[in-house]
């Protein structure tokens, strides 16, 4: 009981902190998510650790979260990472002895799932932020057939889950949430060998994702796609249009970027934020992948931010007075609110992440 009301204080903490960070969050198909049951989110996966923390945020249910190992080697931040229903899976490349640890993790998962609670995966096995469903890793069909075959009596939905994000890495993010049709699974286990089974699986997945977020074959043309969508100022975020004109190679010429009217107020933001301004400043210059600067900013930012913000009120209303130090506390997030919702999200060239990394 104790560790869900935590979790409901930080699920809320974090919703309302990316409310703040989003320019839009659009959220389609939320039909799709079954109200009760043993459900498998299987998401793909453009940029960190934000991605889980948007598909969270967006549904009713109360997600445990399969994440990469790496981020457990803090034993304080393995404490805070577990109190929030996170759990490490061990790939290869922690090395082949930790592998052995999945198989405690695939009980945990086991009985999850058979408490009828839900479990996100991201089955790409890696982030990545090209705009390509890459092949998928077999571990969640592992989970979901080994629970099937603990649990006789188990149904499974696996609901595909697709993330779009209007340029990765960028603030204001807009990012588009799109929950693809339930897959039974009981049947498909039943009915052929486990070897097809995980085939016909992994293919069902992958179909909806190709659907569910903007989806450019990583082949020869890949780069060349790309340059004419971000050279017409598509919006990434209209998925369903953005992959039409890719089937259709039927892409509008290129457009403008539309001119930042509210810029002005940025500089105004980093003056009354200066602390935590410097110290994302400071932060930024150490994360080596580009996938990793909108975890980084948002949660380094988000905290430090409102800590700030609430002392800086309680300075001002020591000296002003109460009704004043909550003027400015209102008025400094409204600056931001506008800034953050009326900032035009122009499509960027990927040959800008890097180049946006170091200078943000």
């Amino acid at each position: 009981m104790i560790q869900k009301i935590w979790f409901t204080i930080v699920w809320s903490f974090i919703k309302l902190g990316l409310f703040f960070y989003s320019n839009k969050i659009i959220v389609k198909g939320k039909k799709n998510i079954p109200k009760k049951g043993a459900v498998l989110f299987a998401v793909n996966h453009p940029n960190g650790l934000i991605d889980p923390l948007f598909v969270t945020t967006t549904n009713s249910r109360q997600n445990h979260f399969l994440v990469r190992a790496a981020s457990f080697k803090n034993p304080v931040i393995k404490k805070i990472l577990e109190s929030l229903y996170l759990m490490p899976i061990y790939r290869i490349r922690d090395g082949i002895k930790q592998l052995s640890n999945n198989q405690e993790i695939f009980e945990k998962c086991f009985n999850i799932l058979h408490k009828g609670d839900t479990l996100m995966i991201f089955p790409e096995g890696s982030h990545d932020k090209k705009r390509s469903i890459r092949p998928l890793s077999k571990g969640f069909t592992r989970i979901v057939f080994g629970a099937l075959e603990k649990h006789k009596d188990l149904e499974i939905k696996v609901v595909p889950v697709g993330i779009t994000y209007q340029h990765p890495s960028d603030f204001p993010t807009k990012v588009t949430i799109n929950y693809g049709e339930p897959i039974a699974t009981r049947e498909i286990f039943e009915s052929n060998t486990t070897a097809k089974s995980i085939n016909i699986l992994k293919e069902k997945v992958s179909s909806q994702l190709k659907t569910l977020s903007v989806h450019i074959t990583d082949d020869e043309n890949y780069e060349t796609i790309l340059q004419k969508l971000t050279d017409a100022q598509v919006d990434f975020t209209k998925i369903d249009e953005v992959n039409n004109m890719i089937l259709s190679n039927a892409i509008p010429k290129r457009k403008e970027e539309k001119i930042n009217f509210v810029k002005p107020l940025l500089y105004l933001i980093i003056i009354n934020s200066i602390i935590p301004f410097f110290l994302w400043k400071i932060v930024h210059k150490k994360i080596d992948e580009i996938e990793f600067i909108d975890t980084f900013r948002f949660s380094i930012n988000w905290f430090s931010c409102t800590l700030f913000y609430c002392l800086q009120s309680y300075i001002v209303s020591v000296f002003f007075g109460n009704i004043v130090g909550f003027f400015y506390l209102t008025i400094s997030a409204f600056i931001v609110l506008i800034y953050t919702k009326f900032t035009p999200t122009n499509a960027k060239n990927h040959k800008e992440f890097n180049e946006f990394g170091k200078q943000v």
